[in-house]
């Protein structure tokens, strides 16, 4: 009876000792999921009561630091594409993630979250600069799937702000050594209502990067390089800051040698066939040489269409051109050639007796008798 007693109590001791260990470890399951749950709420929190505080007095309407400093616009550009390139109407595509960061005391706050990173919705509750591409004939934004804008605003006011654009920029090509010419592209941007007495950019250490050449469509081109400068222009409206990025690009012969300087290469020798055809074959020395020439004709009108209506000779221009005399002067040899042999066989002196009996040593010395 007595070891009945004792089993019994031994095995009511392991099962609430097991009891135990089971509902501690379900608090600690139950404490962790709390915590992991509660966190983001109250970061959450802080982030919100953070930019109520910020917005309840801000003027976006007024630069910071108005009236006491000029403001200044660290600026970096990283180029995603460039092309294609169009001769014709001298401008080029780019597509870039243009990135300003500037200073805003009024944005300053104190919290443990040292960044706040925002979506575009914060994008228009803020100052921001009034940054326009000069030489760009249009541009657009990128929508989808969200607007392709970024703001994030440091605890010590510094705002960084980006986005994703694609413009169409004016480029003016001189096309003087066309095939074989150099250019350089700008891309140039500036305040368009702040002078320099309050809005300076300034370009930050490498602030100019580009993305993998493979999906640029230079098709036409190889990207030599790219530059970055900062000018000052004067207007009535007073001085502006204005930055620029040149693209250094150089032109591919590959096309322009197989459509265009091949085919006239060959179209010149082939006029050089008539040579090596007897003159009396007036039919076939005529044909190919009309034909050469409308070849050539053909030829320079197809190269002038990948260029604009530009008032001075190319390279290109120039070649062509010499293609072109080298035929017509093929052409204008055989007719040369058949004018003086018909002047001289019109001239050449005639016997008029009428006995052919006679044999053609006494037939040419009585004409030499009769002269």
């Amino acid at each position: 009876m007595f070891t009945k007693l004792f089993l019994y109590f031994l095995l009511l001791s392991v099962f609430r000792a097991c009891s135990q260990t089971v509902a501690s470890e379900d608090d600690e399951y139950d404490d962790v999921t709390v915590n992991q749950m509660l966190a983001p709420k109250t970061h959450e929190t802080d982030a919100t009561q953070i930019l109520n505080n910020l917005l309840k007095e801000y003027d976006k309407k007024l630069r910071p630091d108005i009236g006491v400093k000029p403001t200044v616009i660290d600026v970096d550009i990283f180029v995603n594409s460039i092309g294609p390139v169009s001769s014709i109407n001298m401008e080029y595509q780019i597509d870039i993630i243009f990135a300003q960061t500037w200073t805003d005391s009024r944005l300053r706050y104190n919290s443990t979250m040292k960044i706040l990173t925002l979506n575009s919705n914060m994008v228009g509750l803020i100052w921001l600069p009034d940054t326009i591409f000069r030489n760009s004939k249009n541009a657009d934004s990128h929508w989808i799937t969200t607007p392709n804008q970024l703001l994030r605003i440091w605890n010590d006011g510094k705002i960084l702000y980006t986005l994703r654009l694609t413009i169409n920029a004016e480029c003016q090509l001189q096309l003087h050594n066309f095939p074989m010419d150099e250019h350089s592209c700008p891309l140039i941007f500036s305040s368009y209502g702040y002078p320099r007495d309050e809005m300076i950019y300034k370009w930050r250490k490498n602030s100019v990067q580009a993305a993998d050449q493979k999906s640029w469509r230079l098709y036409q081109f190889d990207f030599m390089g790219l530059r970055n400068t900062t000018d000052i222009i004067k207007t009535t409206a007073g001085d502006y800051v204005v930055m620029t990025v040149y693209f250094d690009l150089s032109r591919r012969m590959g096309y322009f040698t197989i459509q265009t300087y091949i085919p006239c290469i060959l179209t010149v020798v082939l006029s050089w066939v008539s040579f090596w055809i007897k003159k009396d074959a007036t039919p076939a020395r005529t044909a190919l040489g009309i034909t050469t020439v409308l070849t050539m004709t053909t030829l320079s009108t197809v190269a002038r269409t990948s260029l604009p209506r530009v008032s001075y000779v190319t390279a290109m221009d120039l070649f062509v051109t010499v293609c072109f005399l080298f035929v017509f002067a093929a052409l204008m040899e055989y007719a040369t050639l058949n004018y003086y042999s018909y002047s001289a066989r019109s001239r050449r002196p005639t016997c008029n007796k009428t006995k052919r009996s006679v044999s053609t040593i006494l037939h040419y010395a009585s004409c030499s008798h009769n002269k």
